[in-house]
């Protein structure tokens, strides 16, 4: 796996998250509206979803080329 490689797949999942975020939230703002104490056992799973695809860790192999 090349250096170029790695660089992708981790643009790739910031680049998901990033784009997931504003669906994220606005799933939270309205789960608690609509039902306030399931919306955010609904909401959480998105939030911790969506906070691990912005701060996603390299692979084994990308951590050995990218320091």
């Amino acid at each position: 796996m090349g250096k170029l490689k790695c660089a992708a797949e981790k643009m790739t999942l910031k680049t998901l998250g990033f784009m997931f975020l504003p669906f994220v939230l606005f799933f939270v703002v309205l789960a608690n509206i609509v039902l306030p104490v399931v919306g955010l056992f609904f909401a959480l799973p998105l939030i911790i979803l969506n906070v691990l695809f912005i701060a996603a860790p390299k692979s084994r192999t990308c951590q050995l080329l990218l320091p």
